[in-house]
């Protein structure tokens, strides 16, 4: 059966769900005539610079920003990328445009429109729902305190992005992007293909030019795998850098938001806007001391002098090309690259999903019990119920076992969970600290993932070749991606891992590989991408 057959169902008309419509899009888009904005591309520097001088408004930049999802969303490419259009924007951005004109900005993201993935909770009529229909009453009128920090900084909320239903730890056999309040979400380099997830939406909307950056949330790859398969930068903070008060939990010990854009500079001033401690969160209590301007001290010369640990993954020969090709680039660009074996991690896996299993239970029920009334679903058994009562729209493709397997644990109080969090996290970084230590270096470098795979709606997610996420997710250390083009039509990205708090660090690194190589291509919006046939298992 076709994707496109199979996921054209009731579920797809709750897409704008809580929004507005499509046709109040296109009102939007044709209120009083502005100068016509072009978005396409265009990073948050020159749309502050486009604002500066009045080429444009952020009025102008949220009706143009609507004009693309409007044409490109639900219609031509499809891409499904979008749940929900944030009402409010239109006015605060007539707020913004009012403070700019009488002198008063907030700060580097004044008046740009980004958008958040939802499972972040956003001020207004919207629902939280991660994907779940269980979640479709979830107005809570709160504002992440992220989200808050964000719009302190200036950002305008554009819209909430589809995403893996309930961030992809429902079951094992899932299809990446897909949830029954989004549909399925496509990627805009080849339509077919996976958009990785859980922050599939938020890494198709940015790099469709939907909004100037967004919003992801990370509790192993959700943020570094969907940046690596659409084009974009990505990073995933030091665990602790960024609140998690108010968005949907897994896991209290690897949960991160982590910003996505089309350049590392956009990512950086975003990220300088998140930083900051939340009393409400106590792994955050040292963030205030990390909170500094990431963008500003960005130089091409970073990677001068720089020794740099090298992981060679077991990968296609396309894939380790492209990866050889670019470490010729940070040579250029001056580092000295020293090449290591990854450390015996067996075992580290098995503790990090028991860990997810226990904590899931314990988190997620402490988060529903702070939900609105009209959220019927107050425990994760709740959940499961609501799942089960509800198969034909929420569980069409894939079950919730892993839903089922938390449910069965005695939470965070659970005999085993000390020692399965020690094993996960220590092993981590033992393992990461070890390669580190061998080769001198302060820095870490594989490729991100391997190619996006076909979407696959019968047998679920078909990964195939490397991931650098894990680690640092279990570690909680700073994980940043960037393209370093295409193999075979489809995006691939470079990862630089980091010590805890090194998060300036991968930053400058990423930023002068990103100078040096230039290698991002923007969607085509193709059909289909051949890659040819299999080789040993890897395409």
């Amino acid at each position: 059966m076709r994707i496109a057959m199979l996921l054209g169902t009731a579920v797809l008309a709750a897409g704008l769900m809580g929004g507005i419509s499509a046709s109040a899009i296109g009102q939007a888009v044709q209120e009083a005539p502005v100068v016509p904005a072009d978005v396409t591309e265009r990073s948050i520097s020159e749309l502050q610079a486009m604002l500066a001088d009045g080429q444009t408004s952020s009025v102008a930049l949220v009706r143009a920003y609507l004009s693309r999802i409007a044409a490109m969303d639900r219609k031509g490419p499809d891409l499904r990328s979008i749940i929900a259009i944030n009402p409010q924007a239109l006015d605060e951005a007539r707020e913004l445009d009012a403070e700019r004109k009488a002198g008063r900005l907030r700060g580097p993201l004044h008046g740009i429109p980004i958008v958040i993935k939802d499972n972040i909770e956003l001020a207004g009529p919207l629902p939280t729902t991660a994907g779940s229909l269980a979640l479709r009453n979830n107005v809570t009128h709160r504002d992440a305190p992220v989200i808050a920090r964000l719009k302190a900084a200036g950002a305008i909320i554009l819209a909430k992005t589809n995403l893996s239903e309930w961030a992809n730890i429902r079951s094992t056999r899932s299809m990446s992007g897909w949830s029954a309040v989004g549909g399925l979400v496509r990627n805009p380099y080849a339509l077919d293909r996976t958009a990785c997830g859980s922050s599939s939406g938020t890494a198709a909307a940015v790099a469709a030019s939907f909004a100037a950056a967004g919003l992801g949330t990370e509790t192993d790859g959700s943020v570094t795998c969907p940046s690596s398969m659409n084009g974009l930068v990505g990073l995933k903070p030091t665990l602790g850098l960024v609140s998690r008060t108010h968005i949907v939990p897994i896991s209290h010990s690897q949960d991160t938001a982590g910003p996505m854009g089309r350049s590392v500079r956009d990512v950086a001033m975003l990220f300088s806007a998140m930083v900051g401690s939340d009393p409400a969160d106590p792994a955050t209590k040292d963030a205030d001391r990390y909170r500094q301007n990431y963008a500003a001290g960005l130089s091409k010369d970073a990677l001068k002098d720089v020794r740099i640990a090298v992981l060679m993954p077991n990968a296609s020969p396309a894939l380790m090309a492209k990866f050889h090709a670019q470490l010729d680039v940070l040579k250029a660009a001056g580092a000295t690259l020293v090449t290591v074996k990854e450390p015996d991690t067996k075992g580290l896996s098995a503790a990090e999903f028991k860990v997810l299993q226990m904590e899931l239970k314990s988190d997620l029920n402490a988060y529903l019990a702070t939900t609105p009334d009209a959220v019927k679903t107050r425990t994760l058994a709740d959940v499961i119920a609501f799942d089960d009562a509800h198969k034909k729209e929420e569980m069409p493709f894939f079950g919730q076992e892993i839903f089922q397997m938390a449910e069965k644990t005695g939470g965070a109080d659970d005999p085993g969970y000390a020692r399965a969090l020690a094993t996960s996290r220590d092993g981590a970084r033992k393992a990461l600290d070890t390669m580190l230590k061998e080769a001198n270096a302060t820095l870490l470098v594989e490729p991100t993932s391997g190619m996006a795979w076909l979407s696959d709606p019968i047998y679920g997610d078909q990964a195939e070749g490397p991931s650098a996420s894990g680690l640092p997710a279990k570690a909680g250390w700073p994980h940043l991606t960037v393209p370093m083009g295409l193999v075979k039509g489809l995006p691939v990205g470079i990862s630089f891992i980091g010590r805890r708090y090194q998060d300036a660090a991968v930053l400058d690194a990423g930023y002068a590989y990103e100078q040096a190589s230039l290698a991002r291509m923007p969607p085509g919006y193709r059909a289909h991408v051949d890659t040819g046939p299999a080789i040993d298992g890897f395409q």
